[in-house]
C-alpha cells in the first residue's frame, strides 16, 4: 500500500485512490502531553437541565438584563473591503455599527474558513478542536490522526452549546462547515434552530454546487435535508430566516443568532440593481484600487502615515491589458463590490428588525471575516479552456451576466490584493492579507471607552468575549461529564471598555499554522513562513504595528529576536500536535482528489464522466499557478 500526494497527476491520483491505493488506517493523536482527541459520534454535551435555572441574566457590574448576541460572519472579506476600513464600497449599516462601537485594525484569524469558523466558536486552537484545514483539503497521510479530521471535535464545547444550558435562545442561518453527518451539524452543537450550507461554498442563486466535488449543494434545517426556496438569494435568505427565528421566541428569554455568510466566497454574485452602482468605479485597475484604499486606511487611523506596501508577484500589470480586458475585469470587482452592499443591506434588514420589536436596545454585534480574500480564479478567465470548464459544468462567465443566476464569477488574485491593501498576500497564506481582517464589536449593552483599537487580537478571543458579554461561566477541564478543551482565548471587554490597552502581554506568543503556513505573533513582531506559489518558504520577521505591510524584513537586523520566536513556534507546533505537509502538497489539487475519492468510490465510468468536467478547473488552476511563479 502506498500513500500518494496531490504532487502526481490528478488524474493518476484519482485512478489509484478509485482503485484503492489509498487506504484508511487507524487514528491516532500526535498531540504532545494532552489526552487523545474522542473519536466519537455523540452530539455536544449537554449539561444537567437544572443547569439553566441557575444563571443570573445580569451583566457583571450592571442591572440590565443579559443582551442578545448578533455574531455575523462574512466570507473571504478583505481587511479594506468595508467603508469604515477604507473601501469605496458602501455598506451604512456596518459603518453605523463602527461609529457606535469599536473597530479593531490588528485582528487577526485563520486563513480559511473551517478553521476560522471551529475557533470562532469553541475558543480553542484549531488544532486541538479537530480543523486545522477544511477537509477537503486534508491529504491521507494527515487525516490518519484524530485532531485532522477536519470536522469539530467532540472534545470542544460551543458557545451556542454553553449559551443554550444557560437558557439562551441559540439560532444559526448560513455558512457551517464544519460536519455534515448528524452528530456535526449545528442542530446537535448548540443550536435550537437552524438552517445550515455545510459546504465550503454553494450558489447564491439556486440549489446547485460550486464546483464538481460535490454532487449537490448539502443544505441542512434543523438537522434533516433541506430544499431552498425558488426566489433563494443566499444573503436575504440568511437574514430571513435569521429574523423568523427571533420572532419564533414567545418568551423573554435572551438569543444568540449566528449569521455566516455566503458573500464574498466564490462564486462572486450579486443583483443587477446592486452591481449598477458599481458599473465605472474599477475602470483604474487594481494598482489604483490599492493605492486609493491605503490612503484611506491611512486617514481612518487603521494603519500608520508612513505604511509601506509591496506588490504581490501575483498582480498583474493593468497597464499591458487591453481595453476590453480592463472592462471585463472592472465589472468583476463590480460584481463583488456590490455583493458586499448586498449583504450589507440585509444586515441593515436586520437592525432596523431588532428596533421596530423593541430588541435593539439590548443587542450586542459582533461582525467580522473568516480570512482575508479570495484570490482564486485566473487573471485571465475569458479564454476558451477557462469558459469550457466552466460550461462542463453548467455556469458561464459572459460578461453581459456576470454575477446573476447561472454566472460563475471570481475576482482573481490582482483584484484579491487589492482588497486586502495595505497588506501583503490574501487567503490560504498567512501574510496580513490573509490573517487581518475587520472586527466590530457594538451595541447598547456595551460602553466602548474609543472607536479604534490597534491592540492585537486572534480569533479565539470572540468566544470568550461573548461569554463574558452574557456572564455564562467558560468550561474548564470538564462540561457536563466530559472531559474539553479549554478555552486558551482573552476576554476583550476589558479592552473594550478602556480598563486595559491590551489582552496581550508583550512576552505571551499566539501560534499559528494552516496547510504549511505558519506564523507566530509576540508583542508587535511576527515570524512568518508561506509556502509557494506565491510564498518563498523562508522565515521572515516584522514588526506589524509599524509596517503592517510587511515590506521590512527584520530576520538578518534581530535574529537574536528572531530565533527565540522560532523557540516559541516550535513549542506551539509540538504541543498542538502540528503535522508537516508534504514538499509536494498543492491545497488545490488535494481538493480536487479528495473530492473524486469521497463522490466516486470505484465507480470507474463515474471516475471518468467527472474527470471531463474537473480536468477543465484544475488546468485553468495549474496554469494560473504558474503566472504566479
Amino acid at each position: 500500500m502506498v500513500t500518494l500526494t496531490a504532487r502526481c497527476s490528478p488524474t493518476l491520483l484519482a485512478l489509484a485512490i478509485t482503485a484503492g491505493l489509498i487506504a484508511p488506517v487507524a487514528a491516532q493523536s500526535p498531540i504532545s502531553g494532552a489526552e487523545t482527541l474522542e473519536s466519537v459520534t455523540a452530539a455536544e454535551p449537554v449539561a444537567d437541565p437544572s443547569f439553566s435555572a441557575n444563571v443570573d441574566f445580569s451583566m457583571t457590574g450592571n442591572t440590565v438584563a443579559a443582551p442578545n448576541v448578533v455574531l455575523i460572519v462574512a466570507d473571504d472579506l478583505g481587511f479594506s473591503d468595508l467603508a469604515s476600513y477604507g473601501s469605496e464600497i458602501s455598506s451604512p449599516s456596518l459603518s453605523a455599527l463602527a461609529e457606535q462601537g469599536l473597530s479593531f485594525s490588528n485582528y487577526h484569524t485563520a486563513a480559511s474558513c473551517a478553521p476560522s469558523r471551529a475557533m470562532l466558536l469553541t475558543g480553542v486552537d484549531s488544532h486541538r478542536n479537530g480543523v486545522p484545514n477544511i477537509p477537503e483539503a486534508i491529504p491521507p497521510e494527515q487525516r490518519q490522526y484524530d485532531n485532522y479530521q477536519g470536522t469539530l471535535s467532540h472534545n470542544v464545547v460551543t458557545i451556542a452549546t454553553l449559551l443554550q444550558d444557560a437558557g439562551y435562545h441559540t439560532y444559526m442561518a448560513g455558512k457551517w462547515h464544519l460536519g455534515k453527518t448528524p452528530d456535526l451539524l449545528p442542530s446537535r452543537r448548540g443550536f435550537e434552530r437552524t438552517v445550515a450550507m455545510a459546504d465550503t461554498g454553494s450558489d447564491n442563486w439556486e440549489q446547485r454546487p460550486y464546483i464538481p466535488i460535490y454532487e449537490k449543494a448539502n443544505w441542512f434545517a434543523d438537522g434533516e435535508e433541506y430544499q431552498l426556496p425558488e426566489d433563494f438569494y443566499s444573503s436575504r435568505f440568511i437574514v430571513d430566516k435569521t429574523i423568523e427565528f427571533i420572532d419564533s421566541n414567545t418568551d423573554d428569554r435572551p438569543f444568540f443568532a449566528y449569521l455566516p455568510f455566503q458573500a464574498v466566497h466564490i462564486p462572486v454574485q450579486a443583483p443587477q440593481k446592486f452591481i449598477d452602482r458599481y458599473m465605472g468605479v474599477y475602470d483604474g485597475g487594481w494598482h489604483q484600487l490599492r493605492a486609493q484604499r491605503r490612503e484611506r486606511a491611512i486617514e481612518l487611523g487603521l494603519i500608520p502615515a508612513d505604511t509601506s506596501m509591496q506588490t504581490m508577484s501575483s498582480s498583474g500589470d493593468w497597464d499591458s491589458l487591453d481595453a476590453e480586458a480592463q472592462r471585463y475585469h472592472a465589472k468583476r470587482m463590480a460584481v463583488y463590490a456590490a455583493m458586499i452592499e448586498a449583504m450589507d443591506h440585509h444586515i441593515g434588514r436586520l437592525i432596523q428588525h431588532l428596533k421596530s420589536s423593541g430588541q435593539y436596545h439590548n443587542t450586542v454585534f459582533i461582525f467580522t471575516s473568516d480570512n482575508g480574500s479570495e484570490a482564486s480564479g485566473s487573471d485571465t478567465p475569458t479564454t476558451f479552456r477557462s469558459r469550457m470548464g466552466l460550461r462542463l459544468s453548467g455556469y458561464n462567465n459572459d460578461y453581459e451576466t456576470l454575477g446573476l443566476k447561472g454566472s460563475f464569477n471570481s475576482i482573481g488574485p490582482s483584484f484579491a490584493s487589492a482588497a486586502a491593501s495595505p497588506l501583503a498576500f490574501y487567503k490560504f497564506y498567512a501574510g496580513e492579507g490573509g490573517l487581518r481582517v475587520p472586527l466590530i464589536i457594538a451595541g447598547e449593552p456595551i460602553v466602548a471607552s474609543a472607536s479604534l483599537t490597534s491592540a492585537f487580537s486572534y480569533v479565539t478571543d470572540i468566544a470568550p468575549t461573548i461569554l463574558a458579554l452574557t456572564g455564562v461561566d467558560a468550561p474548564q477541564k470538564y462540561y457536563a461529564g466530559r472531559s474539553v478543551e479549554p478555552i486558551i482565548g482573552r476576554n476583550l471587554l476589558p479592552l473594550i471598555e478602556g480598563a486595559v490597552d491590551s489582552v496581550y502581554q508583550p512576552d505571551e506568543p499566539v501560534g499559528y499554522e494552516l496547510a504549511g503556513n505558519a506564523a507566530l505573533f509576540l508583542g508587535d513582531y511576527k515570524i512568518v513562513i508561506n509556502r509557494g506559489p506565491v510564498g518563498d518558504n523562508k522565515w521572515h520577521l516584522f514588526n506589524i504595528v509599524s509596517d503592517p505591510g510587511e515590506t521590512e524584513d527584520l530576520a538578518t537586523v534581530m535574529p537574536e529576536r528572531l530565533q527565540r520566536m522560532l523557540d516559541h513556534y516550535q513549542h506551539y507546533s509540538a504541543a498542538n500536535g502540528v503535522l508537516p505537509v508534504a514538499q509536494g502538497y498543492d491545497q488545490i489539487g488535494q481538493v480536487a482528489l479528495n473530492g473524486l475519492r469521497d463522490r466516486l468510490g470505484g465507480n470507474i465510468l463515474l471516475l471518468l464522466l467527472t474527470l471531463l468536467v474537473v480536468t477543465p478547473f484544475y488546468l485553468v488552476y495549474r496554469g494560473n499557478q504558474r503566472q504566479l511563479t
